[in-house]
């Protein structure tokens, strides 16, 4: 499998990048569900394909630095009668790579489209 440049994210690692902030900036707890329920919401329903997608596109962010991972405290889940959950945070470079993810799609949709019908003369 080729090798990705450093900072460079895949649109699934976007979305999933995406979630964790808006789920941290809400207060909610970025866990496997929540992630792919944001990403549902966000995608019109269209969202993941499958929930190994999911985790196994968690574990690349992690592994890249883009994300880091913990369990949740014990106490936690015992008190809420369930499992533990593994929550998710944005690093530096994940944060960077989101913000110039986000320049590039926002430079390639303001780029100049000639109008139809429409030379220029000179």
């Amino acid at each position: 499998m080729p090798r990705r440049k450093a900072g460079v994210i895949l649109p699934m690692e976007y979305s999933i990048l995406s979630a964790v902030v808006e789920l941290s900036a809400s207060r909610t707890d970025p866990y496997g569900y929540t992630i792919a329920a944001s990403i549902a919401r966000a995608d019109e329903g269209r969202g993941l394909t499958a929930h190994g997608t999911l985790y196994k596109a968690l574990g690349r962010l992690v592994e890249s630095g883009m994300l880091v991972a913990a369990w949740e405290a014990p106490e936690t889940a015992e008190g809420e009668g369930r499992p533990r959950r593994r929550l998710y945070e944005v690093t530096a470079a994940g944060a960077k790579a989101l913000q110039t993810h986000a320049n590039e799609k926002l430079s390639a949709s303001t780029a100049f489209t000639p109008v139809p019908g429409r030379l220029a003369t000179s």
